[in-house]
């Protein structure tokens, strides 16, 4: 087993997992990581945890150690000059008229590297602005162009549930998200009901989707023929969520309606029981609409 922890470089990124041994680390310390980069300042954003030892290609990094008071004066320095950086492109990409969104800046900890990242709807030639900037800044530029999903989650905001946005507190990675999902949860397909801050499907369609799944396996479509207590009706509406099916029943001279625990209904599945009420005579079962309908019969 090895103890690790689960650290951010930024607000809103994503989370890394590197190896702790040794160390005793709380939920918003700021540590000292080794990365690809050089050592970096991080904040951890979970109780340290121990797992099986992974394979020697899967080896964690290291928290190097708890980071100083110089190292978080830098840190805050770092975010100062990341607001000027980001100033400072806005008026660039103005200068040379490039249709781009700018959505952040991000310096590397050691001020050698930073990275802009933007959104644009088209090819950007940006050659011009990436000499602007490494003049104004002495350091290595890199521009990254990312999707709409992104820029919500480095942005932030509420959605419609009023809640912070998923991709702004948990959720690391996106998973594709479809029409079909919206369909299969009973939801309206108007796009200011389905669409999220970023103007993409909600990502939560995608939370409770093998949920909805089961359920459709084991609650009948709207449209069947099934059996209750109360006799043969057809459905006429199905509740995924609380497994409730409203059933019609059509009589000579009325038609009823009523509503009924699917779990009290699957001992009375057709392809148990009779299939239809002709068939009922000749069905052996002992069940509940046949007592019913002899009761009936018998008035």
């Amino acid at each position: 087993m090895i103890k690790t922890v689960n650290v951010i470089f930024r607000e809103g990124g994503k989370t890394y997992r590197f190896s702790c041994e040794g160390m005793n680390l709380h939920v918003g310390d700021a540590v000292m990581v080794d990365t690809a980069l050089g050592i970096d300042l991080a904040h951890v954003v979970s109780e340290p945890v121990e797992i099986e030892e992974p394979k020697d290609s899967d080896e964690l990094a290291p928290v190097v150690r708890l980071a100083e008071k110089s190292e978080l004066d830098r840190y805050e320095l770092k975010k100062e000059k990341e607001k000027e950086a980001y100033d400072k492109c806005l008026q660039l990409i103005e200068k040379h008229k490039l249709d781009m969104n700018l959505v952040d800046a991000v310096f590397a900890f050691d001020g050698k590297k930073v990275i802009f990242y933007f959104t644009s709807d088209n090819r950007v030639d940006f050659r011009e602005l990436v000499k602007d900037l490494a003049a104004a800044f002495r350091a290595r530029i890199e521009l990254r162009q990312i999707g709409s999903r992104d820029q919500a989650k480095l942005v932030g905001g509420l959605g419609i549930c009023g809640r912070e946005l998923c991709c702004c507190t948990f959720l690391n990675q996106f998973s594709p998200v479809t029409l079909r999902m919206a369909r299969d949860q009973g939801v309206s397909l108007n796009p200011s009901k389905l669409n999220g801050a970023c103007g993409r499907l909600m990502c939560c369609l995608q939370f409770e989707k093998e949920a909805y799944a089961d359920a459709h396996r084991r609650l009948p479509k709207v449209g069947k023929k099934i059996r209750t207590p109360h006799g043969f009706g057809v459905v006429s509406d199905v509740n995924l969520i609380e497994e409730k099916v409203s059933v019609r029943f059509t009589n000579e001279d009325s038609t009823e309606e009523e509503v009924f625990e699917w779990s009290g209904l699957e001992p009375l599945n057709p392809e148990l029981h009779a299939s239809s009420e002709e068939d009922c005579s000749k069905c052996n079962k002992d069940c509940p609409s046949k007592k019913n309908r002899g009761e009936d019969d018998a008035e």
